[in-house]
């Protein structure tokens, strides 16, 4: 793979725009791959959650660190904000300086504006490519200690799976990211709407008893700390206190059933 020297030291991509992710505990998930990026970026834009993660940015590139945060506006459209955070990137690859994007979590995971910033560069025919990062699954697989290959997996953002046709398959896990901005789809800063929680309870309650145990999963961004795992029943998220990174995490409601029809055509070892 082509590399080219950083002017502050070390190698980096031969990339005009990298995208990267800071992981959910940036102080001890950042990948010494990104870190190496970060260094080297002339301009080094960052969507972080917490002041610890912000000031080891800034430190990484003191000279070119730059938030995204303030184009976020208090009921303005989520999607608005992404567009022009896509903008403001895109602005400095067109003027050659080596640009890093910087998305908290996985750049690649609930991250619109990282994707189109990446899908407009090549268009436009620049060099452009997305390193990964820790993602707040990885971090739900590794803390609720489940495994997505047993039973299998379903995951859906929860205003995703409330306004379109989902069928659950209620033999496998179902993770609903985002569930805090249920049917929400503007930017606040203290409490989202969640007006729609009841809608959300009533379609889940489509393919699950209300009793049904339900984990409440936040996934700790500071070193030292516990993650936030609660276990309520269904029924309860109508008051349970759910916030913005709030994730629900049900576990499968009844047993796989075999499928007779690829059961007999499958060769399997006897004994």
């Amino acid at each position: 793979m082509t590399r080219t020297v950083c002017s502050k030291g070390g190698n980096v991509y031969d990339d005009q725009l990298l995208v990267v992710g800071t992981g959910i505990r940036t102080t001890g998930q950042l990948t010494v791959e990104t870190i190496a990026c970060m260094q080297c970026a002339a301009r080094l834009f960052y969507i972080v959650a917490d002041p610890v993660a912000e000031e080891v940015i800034r430190r990484l590139c003191p000279d070119g660190a730059e938030t995204l945060y303030d184009l976020y506006g208090e009921g303005k459209p989520r999607m608005q904000t992404y567009q022009e955070m896509v903008d403001r990137i895109l602005a400095s690859v067109r003027s050659g300086e080596r640009t890093v994007a910087a998305f908290y979590g996985h750049p690649g995971v609930y991250a619109y504006a990282s994707h189109e910033s990446i899908r407009r560069a090549r268009a436009e025919g620049f060099r452009a490519r997305m390193l990964p990062g820790i993602s707040a699954e990885d971090c739900l697989f590794a803390d609720l200690g489940i495994d997505p290959s047993a039973n299998g997996c379903q995951s859906y953002e929860a205003t995703d799976f409330l306004l379109n046709s989902r069928s659950v398959d209620n033999s496998a896990q179902l993770i609903l990211w985002q569930a805090g901005l249920v049917g929400d789809l503007t930017f606040r800063r203290y409490a989202y709407d969640i007006s729609a929680m009841p809608l959300l309870l009533e379609k889940l309650s489509l393919f699950y008893p209300r009793t049904h145990p339900v984990y409440l999963y936040e996934a700790p961004t500071v070193p030292g700390c516990e993650p936030m795992i609660r276990p309520i029943m269904l029924e309860e998220i109508l008051t349970a206190s759910i916030t913005a990174t709030t994730t629900l995490y049900l576990p499968p409601a009844r047993a796989t059933m075999p499928d007779p029809t690829y059961l007999s055509r499958v060769r399997l070892p006897q004994g």
